[in-house]
């Protein structure tokens, strides 16, 4: 596939996920984590439900962003739902990696449609925006611990 073609899919794929986000929404019964970046204002509300085994079984969010922090925020719940804590900080850790614009061995295997944000790396401000939610992520697993 010619890289045009390849970074208009990435485009569409981005696009989607932030105008209709997997995920939106509240638990209930669940206290969400609130975090912010302030540098440009984007703020997500974070909900998980983890069972006695460490598996994430349920997971919201909430907020208002950019389109990178949406569809990121998207593209992480897909990621993570189903999966263990342990393998969700695994995820988290590689996807900070990638945006950072290092390489990381089978990113979309992992990582599903989040690694299509890899070309953030070129635009350093806008890293923030896209490990918002996953940061978020990082903070909620400590919390339940």
């Amino acid at each position: 596939m010619a890289l045009s073609k390849l970074d208009s899919l990435y485009r569409a794929v981005i696009l989607d996920h932030s105008s209709h986000p997997h995920h939106k929404g509240k638990l209930d019964g669940v206290t969400p984590l609130k975090l912010n970046n302030p540098t440009c204002g984007d703020i997500i509300f974070l909900s998980l439900r983890i069972n006695d085994q460490g598996i994430i079984k349920n997971i919201a969010f909430d907020g208002s962003g950019c389109s990178i922090s949406t569809a990121s925020a998207s593209m992480m719940t897909d990621a993570i739902l189903e999966k263990t804590v342990a393998e969700a900080l695994k995820f988290s850790e590689k996807f900070s990696k990638l945006v950072q614009g290092e390489k990381v061995e089978k990113a979309e295997e992992m990582l599903g449609d989040a690694s299509f944000l890899n070309g953030v790396s070129k635009f350093p401000q806008r890293i923030k925006c896209a490990t918002l939610a996953w940061n978020a992520l990082k903070k909620a697993i400590i919390l339940k611990k």
